[in-house]
């Protein structure tokens, strides 16, 4: 990267985004700052977390401040039939998706990504707690952000390696509270800015509500099974339920029971005892490779299946059509389909693919 080369930063009125525009700003480069409209349901227009007007004005006084131009992308349409179609369609199919992982695979890099290209910007750049490292042969490798609190290389793995290589993030060096500390001596005003929690088009909202309303087929009621089919209780609306889930169920029991499987075509809830939960493989597609096809067919690594999980040991073996299979050295209780696996050796996030199967 060249110290004339055009930057677009992804602003969103928060301190990570602010920073890392300050950052690169300080380092000298040409900066554009952007910030995507996202859409909201009507009647709350100005309610996603994501673009709310104080959100807008945030980021367009650090704009101002560091002396940058703003512009605001205008995404709804794009972002309503990808992001929210797909959580939607998720649950109508009896899985748990994960509309964050394909906001940054079709919004952050599909529409922002594009805009930032058409205005001749060499790279993106975002608040992530990342990090990118191009080697001497010009292949990206996407590493964990080094504070491992923070650390988003999980929402990043669906990143393709032509995109990473003109990615940034330009604090994935640091951990959150240096973070803030730099914006405070920026003279940044979002230094203080809470961390926005949940999904950002639920607006604060319950996703169930926003199921009824959106989706009303997703939460009938329906009868709860064993697996021998015995009927033991009225659940009310897969959606509301996650595998490996305990509490909730609305009945009693000798034995503890879990959620264990959804019965879409009949409406049925699955239910069983703790060894009947576990499962040591999983079946993953939609594979992002962010380094291209791996040379072996089948690899050790360790797996997240979820966001927030610990990674756990496990050895991945190349499938037909894009699949892996993912064996694992131990049982695990909340493989959910759904959700995405993300592969890591070491510091590297490899890549990852969406749960299939259990």
């Amino acid at each position: 990267m060249k110290d004339n080369d055009l930057i677009v930063v992804a602003m969103s009125g928060g301190v990570d985004s602010s920073v890392a525009a300050a950052r690169l700003v300080e380092a000298g480069h040409r900066v554009v700052g952007m910030m995507l409209r996202l859409w909201s349901e009507p009647g709350s227009e100005c309610s996603n977390r994501c673009c709310t007007p104080d959100a807008m004005a945030q980021a367009r006084k650090v704009a101002q401040m560091l002396g940058i131009p703003f512009y605001a992308v205008d995404a709804q349409s794009p972002f309503r039939e990808s992001v929210v179609q797909h959580f939607l369609d998720g649950y109508s199919a009896g899985v748990t998706p994960n509309p964050c992982i394909v906001c940054n695979q079709s919004i952050r890099w599909g529409v922002l990504y594009e805009q930032a290209r058409s205005l001749g910007a060499t790279h993106l750049a975002t608040g992530h707690y990342a990090r990118v490292r191009v080697d001497d042969h010009g292949q990206a490798r996407l590493l964990k952000g080094l504070d491992p609190a923070k650390d988003q290389s999980y929402v990043l793995s669906v990143i393709p390696q032509e995109k990473l290589r003109h990615s940034l993030f330009p604090i994935g060096e640091f951990p959150k509270p240096e973070v803030r500390e730099m914006a405070r001596s920026f003279g940044l005003p979002v230094a203080e800015r809470p961390d926005s929690q949940d999904l950002c088009f639920l607006a604060g909202d319950d996703y169930r509500s926003f199921l009824l309303r959106n989706a009303p087929e997703t939460v009938r009621p329906g009868v709860i099974v064993d697996q021998t089919g015995r009927s033991l209780g009225q659940h009310q609306g897969l959606a509301f339920y996650t595998i490996g889930q305990r509490k909730g169920l609305g009945f009693s029991s000798e034995k503890p029971l879990y959620v264990i499987g959804k019965d879409v075509r009949e409406n049925r809830l699955i239910v069983g005892e703790a060894e009947e939960l576990g499962s040591t493989e999983l079946v993953a597609g939609d594979i992002n490779w962010i380094a291209g096809e791996p040379v072996e067919s089948t690899l050790d690594v360790t797996v997240k299946i979820r966001y927030k999980a610990r990674e756990i040991p496990a050895r991945i073996q190349w499938l037909d059509a894009g699949r892996v299979r993912v064996q694992f050295k131990q049982s695990l209780r909340d493989i959910t389909p759904g959700q995405r696996a993300v592969f890591y050796q070491d510091e590297e996030c490899l890549g990852g693919g969406t749960i299939l199967t259990s």
